[in-house]
């Protein structure tokens, strides 16, 4: 039976945040369904125009961008959804589009999709409202599913978990070596031994965990004295300069790089010049990153008071430790330096990875869901 799968986003393609990865990989694995089964697909895109769109990720038919236009975003949703359809919301932030076709087209199947820390605070009466009627909440993580049923008390069966998966258009590299090109730009050599954080860097969230590495780097400079902390992403000019100021504190001007903005192109060669990827961050909802570093066989210490655990599936793939905890920190990152992993044990974590978080296997996932 022939139906329409609407997907709806705030951002998809004009940004490059994880809900906005999960997006994209989400929209491609469900036009390969949709293609398969006969079915339609729409997605729409709130703040995207038209001309954002990606075309490897969806066709063009496929997919609207509103620029920011909200009542003809609404409009269009209500009437384009139909009795039968699934309308999957990206974003809490629709709840009350969700409502509103509960309401007009009952029958339709609506989901939520919940990343992390907007599900994870107090709701307003309608949000609440609306959990109550949507008929399935896909979390990335156990912990958010977990999250959601304790702060929100909704009914467990309507509850899965899907994991993010990596992004079938990243490189993913076939031979595990350091890349020259970054050497030279960072003036290191092949032996020293490299740190690497990739994360957003803002004044107004101070629970990435980098502040604690940049201290404990300080100290692994005993050990390791030529150990070189790679911190990359944009940072606002505030948090920009209290970095610094941590840096020079630490006494770590001349050990901890701070890149800024690293384009997705280079993204690959940054972990492959990396020994360990470090975010001992306590509000990831899953992590992205964390599966995008493990799928180049780069090795990762995360948190555990999170969803990253779900990255790392629960200790198989990497260690969670602790984020409140810099000797724990300090003891692990030791470990790694001590003994990096030699490339044939980089190959075999990357194909483990992949086994876990590819979007083939994503994809298999989101079917039988559809299908439930």
């Amino acid at each position: 039976m022939s139906k329409k799968v609407i997907l709806l986003s705030l951002q998809t393609f004009s940004a490059t945040g994880g809900i906005q990865k999960m997006t994209r990989t989400m929209a491609h694995s469900l036009q390969q369904i949709c293609v398969e089964k006969g079915w339609k697909l729409r997605l729409l895109s709130l703040y995207d125009s038209d001309y954002d769109l990606q075309q490897q990720y969806i066709k063009a038919e496929n997919f609207r961008g509103f620029q920011k236009n909200k009542f003809g975003f609404i409009l269009s949703i209500l009437s384009t959804v139909n009795n039968g359809d699934t309308l999957i919301l990206s974003h809490v932030n629709f709840a009350i589009i969700g409502l509103l076709i509960k309401i007009f087209k009952p029958k339709a199947d609506v989901w939520l999709i919940a990343h992390g820390i907007e599900v994870w605070r107090p709701f307003s009466a309608q949000r609440k409202l609306f959990l109550k009627y949507c008929d399935k909440i896909v979390s990335v993580s156990e912990y958010t599913q977990n999250e959601m049923i304790k702060r929100h008390n909704v009914d467990p069966l309507k509850c899965v978990v899907l994991n993010n998966a990596i992004d079938s258009f990243i490189n993913i590299p076939k031979e595990i070596s350091k890349p020259q090109n970054l050497l030279s730009r960072y003036r290191i050599n092949k032996q020293t031994p490299v740190v690497f954080t990739l994360t957003r860097l803002a004044s107004s969230e101070k629970y990435k965990g980098y502040d604690t590495l940049i201290a404990t780097i300080g100290k692994l400079k005993a050990k390791f004295p030529d150990v070189r902390y790679v911190l990359s992403g944009k940072y606002d000019q505030k948090e920009g300069l209290r970095v610094k100021e941590l840096i020079a504190e630490h006494g770590v001007m001349g050990s901890v790089i701070l890149t800024g903005f690293i384009d997705e192109r280079e993204l690959a060669d940054h972990f492959l010049l990396a020994d360990l990827f470090v975010l001992p961050s306590k509000k990831e909802g899953f992590g992205i990153v964390f599966i995008e570093a493990l799928a180049c066989g780069l090795p990762v210490i995360c948190g555990n008071a999170d969803g990253s655990v779900d990255a790392v599936r629960n200790g198989e793939l990497g260690i969670a430790i602790n984020p409140d905890d810099p000797e724990e920190l300090q003891l692990e990152i030791s470990k790694y330096l001590s003994h990096p992993l030699n490339t044939n044990e980089r190959k075999a974590l990357q194909q483990k990875c992949l086994q876990y978080f590819s979007e083939d296997v994503y994809r298999k996932k989101l079917q039988t869901l559809l299908a439930g």
